[in-house]
């Protein structure tokens, strides 16, 4: 087997995809007699600071001499990468055998950032060709994408349609309506294609790029037909790719002490203060443990997700999991483990029902109108509007890497959103 791995070809502003020139080269193979066996959407870490929104990397496995694949790669990229972006620096590497050699960069390319002369130097020592543009900074990932089928054991699918080139740039016509009746006709096997508490239709993108809609889901089979349901402009050419979308692939497990900038965790500890709720919708609370404290936030795009954040209490013990910046753990999805069922307040006189006041430093309270007292505050039942279980951020929120509840196999009960 050869595989071709290729990264850094899209732009921010304008537009083109990664997957897109992929498909090209598994299209260019493929109409020369070679057999392209499939072609993977890799997602990398997150927290890559030079990434696009994705950070996807791509492979193509092939039964194309090593050299026939470099070559298509090659002209591929030149023709299409978007390289008059000064951001893009597209990278491609080609692996004579199976990736093995590449499996443990491609887990570290997930979970951690990694330089590019680390990159070069490794790729070398196996002896794969690269070749780099404007830096070529995208042989990282083109790397990864190389060693991910010996790495990773979780695999979705994902139907990509790609739009006529006179339209890039364009707004999408589409049907809403067939989007929303196909997602729901695909569903669970298909996940993420529609937001339905927002009425957004997650799978269509809003950059300028080639892509018309993507559909994610558990089965290549699914996700096919449901792209066939929906009503749209044509449709120039479609592929579906093998995936780590929805896998939670990017998350450790770690103690508190232990997390770090620029990685993504799933991290245990016990509320320590009351959800504060900051400019722009901002939705922050601390967790403790081991001594150590962590600022965890729901950002305004996770929408509902923050009434989750909001309901918890000091004293609940939740596992908090996301991408930490800044010193920050940035929520995707939660697991409250425990929550606290009474809290402690002021005392209500048991002659009139007023609240009492305090009687001073450490003298208890007092109601001046009965004169009663009382020692201390008292504990009374706290009424919660949150349960035990896993909750997430909603379909227009999530990380593409990110696994979707409905996906199953947690070990809690679920609240998923659809």
């Amino acid at each position: 087997m050869t595989i071709v791995g290729l990264d850094d070809t899209d732009s921010r502003e304008r537009g083109m995809c990664t997957t897109y020139a992929a498909h090209r080269v598994a299209e260019r193979l493929e109409s020369g007699g070679d057999g392209v066996e499939r072609v993977l959407l890799v997602r990398l870490n997150p927290a890559a600071p030079h990434k696009t929104r994705g950070n996807a990397a791509l492979a193509i496995h092939t039964d194309a001499d090593p050299g026939r694949a470099f070559d298509a790669a090659s002209a591929v990229v030149s023709e299409a990468a978007a390289v008059d972006d000064p951001n893009t620096q597209p990278g491609v590497v080609v692996a004579p055998d199976d990736g093995a050699g590449a499996s443990e960069f491609a887990w570290t390319a997930v979970r951690d950032l990694l330089d590019l002369n680390d990159a070069l130097a490794f790729a070398d020592d196996l002896g794969y060709r690269h070749e780099g543009w404007r830096g070529g900074r995208g042989r990282i990932g083109a790397l990864a994408a190389v060693g991910a089928w010996t790495a990773f054991s979780d695999w979705t699918y994902e139907r990509i349609s790609y739009r006529e080139p006179e339209r890039w740039g364009t707004p999408r016509e589409f049907s809403h309506q067939s989007v929303f009746a196909a997602a729901d006709a695909g569903y669970p096997d298909v996940w993420d294609t529609v937001d339905r508490g927002e009425g957004e239709a997650v799978c269509v993108p809003h950059t300028p790029g080639p892509v018309l809609h993507g559909i994610r889901g558990d089965s290549p089979t699914a996700v096919s037909d449901v792209s066939e349901r929906i009503d749209s402009e044509p449709v120039h050419a479609a592929r579906t790719f093998v995936t780590n979308q929805g896998t939670d692939a990017h998350l450790q497990d770690a103690a508190l002490p232990e997390v770090a900038d620029g990685g993504a965790y799933r991290v245990g500890g016990v509320v320590a203060s009351d959800p504060e709720t900051r400019r722009g919708g901002h939705v922050f609370v601390d967790i403790e443990a081991d001594g150590e404290t962590l600022a965890c936030a729901a950002f305004e795009p996770t929408k509902r997700f923050r009434e989750r954040v909001r309901a918890l209490r000091p004293g609940d013990r939740v596992l908090a999991c996301g991408e930490v910046s800044d010193g920050t753990l940035k929520l995707e999805k939660l697991r409250v483990d425990a929550l606290v069922s009474v809290e402690r307040g002021t005392p209500t006189c048991p002659d009139c029902g007023n609240r009492m006041e305090s009687a001073g430093r450490d003298q208890g309270y007092r109601c001046r109108d009965c004169d009663t007292s009382a020692p201390g505050k008292t504990e009374r039942p706290l009424r919660r509007d949150l349960a035990p279980g896993w909750y997430e951020v909603p379909p227009c929120a999530r990380r593409h890497v990110a696994k979707p509840l409905v996906r199953g196999g947690f070990d809690a009960p679920t609240h998923p959103e659809g």
